[in-house]
């Protein structure tokens, strides 16, 4: 066994440019939205490299070794805390200086040992707490990465992963093949239906339901080459709230009553946060707030949160030596 070394920056290499067009969008909306805390925020959205990635180990491929190379670069168990809700198997690493871990390739009939992501990203999946037996469904599953954290904490009854977009859901189709075994993986089923008219389809048949949806991704979007691309995206950003109400809606549908469903995005836009959750609320009747205050002061020491959120929502600020999401995660429960 090799232990990967952390990659060096590449000498040399020009390094991305930020879109002038969409750090001017940005600077007006979360001027206004964060206040204070843009400035912060700003600073690490435009330096990827201070950017930071987190390993979570796949427990169906455990290597002791990786874990020992791991502690020996700095890294450490991620988590801590006395949360609500972390399974045994599950183990994620993170360390404080920047770096990028090395990737593994896909190869056919080969487990990988980890995936690469933003920590921030595992908090949707904490906040919904699977457990064994549970039927689930995540709404919009590419690139996969959530439909493997939800396995690494528990092994579902029935594990249903939609992915709407072609090439988006092939995509979902290696992370899963790269990451689970034969017999857990015909527990799986993958569908390209539309996540709009699933309830419809799939009435009341989840216990719970992840709706990570299509977002403004403020990370990407401000390393947009095409500034005329980066315009129509940003022309057409308010239009991705409708979106996403109605794939809460349809998600509201699917859920067995008693069922929990949890809405998570990578963007700080107010607009496709918080108002989303505010109109669902406000206009479904079998739906209820989840507090996650509890789960975040167990994770307070990994995460910087945004004050003044409600307690059953959570946005991940990124700031240096924690330069985890944007991410927004709120929780709800059907009665």
């Amino acid at each position: 066994f090799l232990s990967p070394k952390l990659e060096s920056q590449p000498k040399g290499k020009l390094q991305k440019q930020v879109c002038g067009v969409v750090l001017d969008h940005f600077e007006k909306q979360y001027t206004a939205e964060l206040g204070n805390a843009w400035s912060r925020v700003r600073e690490v959205l435009t330096s990827p490299l201070c950017w930071q990635h987190a390993l979570l180990l796949n427990r169906f491929s455990q290597c002791p070794e990786l874990e020992k190379s791991l502690g020996v670069q700095g890294y450490q168990p991620a988590f801590p805390g006395a949360l609500p809700y972390l399974p045994a198997a599950f183990k994620c690493y993170i360390r404080r200086n920047p770096g990028r871990f090395p990737g593994q390739r896909h190869r056919a009939g080969k487990l990988k040992e980890y995936y690469l992501l933003n920590a921030a990203s595992l908090l949707p999946v904490l906040a919904l707490e699977v457990q064994d037996g549970e039927d689930v469904l995540d709404v919009c599953a590419a690139p996969g990465g959530k439909s493997v954290a939800v396995l690494q904490c528990a092994w579902p009854g029935r594990f249903h992963c939609n992915e709407y977009d072609d090439l988006r859901s092939r995509w979902l189709e290696q992370t899963i093949e790269s990451f689970i075994p034969e017999p857990l993986i015909n527990l799986i089923t993958v569908s390209k239906l539309d996540g709009r008219h699933i309830g419809d389809l799939k009435p009341e048949l989840y216990d719970k339901v992840l709706v990570d949806a299509p977002c403004s991704n403020d990370r990407s979007w401000l390393f947009s080459s095409d500034t005329h691309q980066a315009t129509l995206r940003l022309l057409q950003r308010k239009e991705l709230s409708c979106l996403q109400v109605q794939l809460l809606r349809s998600a509201i549908k699917a859920l067995r009553p008693g069922g929990s469903l949890v809405y998570s995005t990578c963007t700080l836009s107010r607009a496709e946060n918080s108002d989303v959750i505010n109109l669902v609320l406000n206009s479904c009747s079998n739906v209820i707030p989840v507090d996650m205050s509890e789960m975040a002061k167990a994770v307070s020491q990994e995460f910087t949160f945004f004050g003044g959120m409600q307690q059953h929502e959570l946005l991940v600020l990124p700031e240096k030596g924690r330069a985890w999401g944007p991410m927004y995660v709120a929780k709800l429960k059907k009665i």
